[in-house]
């Protein structure tokens, strides 16, 4: 790693508001620029207003800002090009992403601009004392961990994605705006790829899985739609969202959006809450990055289990409306 080189952070904004997880990036970056005592810079697309205000408060001094591509685009070719300029301009060693769909769609388009090395799917990211940067990936459907050692040669920028709630945000010690670098970038025909022609809010504008601390998951035990309603009643009482197994989507008791599992969303909540879920390797395998995992199930030998934090042998009918009771009892009294 250089010395004194710029780590880059992409901050993702979505409806204008900036994505929880491109915050969290900042700490690893901060962490691999102190080891070559460098400096952590951001860059985004489009407003960058409060970007700006909310980096320079977690100690960052200097915003790229892309401007918007026009409706009707669909910004990940033009995003790659205008992101390559961005490193090219800075000499950034690293650039850090929060794992979403559209820096699953960027990074490695990026890596490949840039001649750079890559590294997605990152649970964690360490920086040793001799500057070497490793980081951890699960691998085998989250059955194992992997640690991999970013060994890219001299000058060679890294891409790193990480995923949600790895990292918490840092503290905002109030410091003035980060200053800002306004870029003239223009969007060409032939960078374009392809035109958006209808974009559908899915979830009639609830809270996307990805992106909720609190997840309270149902399996096929909740045998119906009407019955995901206790599990909502919990989640509003938690801050959360609701998530379900993809046995439960494909009986259609819930849309796909809100499918937790290799081939639906892999989440990383601070509680995950799974209730009549008996925990089949694609669906562990996509909440397995769970800080606190709660299971709730009436079979003593479910797989679940074996990945729970805590683990309840009961009916969800009657545990969930019980816990649900209590959470709603301790916020009216608190």
């Amino acid at each position: 790693m250089a010395t004194g080189s710029t780590v880059l952070v992409f901050v993702e904004q979505r409806n204008g508001q900036i994505l929880p997880g491109s915050l969290q990036m900042l700490d690893p970056a901060q962490r691999i620029a102190s080891a070559s005592g460098g400096s952590v810079e951001a860059v985004c697309c489009g407003n960058s207003g409060e970007v700006a205000q909310r980096m320079g408060a977690c100690g960052v001094g200097k915003v790229w800002s892309i401007p918007a591509c026009d409706g009707g685009i669909d910004p990940v070719r033009p995003m790659t090009r205008a992101l390559a300029d961005v490193v090219e301009r800075c000499g950034a060693s690293h650039v850090l992403m929060v794992r979403s769909p559209m820096s699953q769609n960027v990074a490695p388009r990026l890596a490949a601009r840039l001649g750079a090395g890559l590294a997605s799917e990152c649970s964690a990211v360490d920086v040793a004392d001799t500057g070497t940067i490793t980081v951890q990936r699960p691998m085998y459907c989250a059955k194992c961990s992997g640690t991999f050692n970013l060994n890219g040669n001299d000058g060679q920028c890294q891409v790193l994605v990480v995923r949600e709630n790895a990292y918490a945000v840092p503290e905002m010690d109030g410091g003035e705006s980060a200053g800002v670098e306004e870029l003239a970038v223009e969007w060409p025909a032939n960078e374009r790829g392809a035109n958006v022609v209808e974009t559908i809010e899915s979830g009639g504008g609830a809270m996307d899985i990805s992106e909720a601390d609190v997840i309270v998951s149902g399996g096929r035990a909740l045998k119906s739609e009407e019955n995901f309603g206790i599990l909502f009643g919990l989640a509003d009482a938690l801050g959360g969202a609701v998530g379900a197994s993809r046995a439960a989507v494909d009986a259609g008791y819930q849309p796909q959006s809100r499918q937790v599992g290799l081939t639906g969303k892999v989440v990383s909540p601070r509680l995950y809450i799974a209730c009549g879920i008996d925990g089949a390797i694609q669906h562990v395998a996509g909440m397995h990055g769970s800080k606190v995992i709660v299971a709730i199930n009436t079979k003593a030998d479910a797989p679940i289990f074996n990945v729970a934090t805590y683990g309840c042998v009961a009916d969800l009918f009657t545990m969930v409306p019980l816990i649900t009771a209590e959470m709603k009892a301790m916020q009216s009294s608190g």
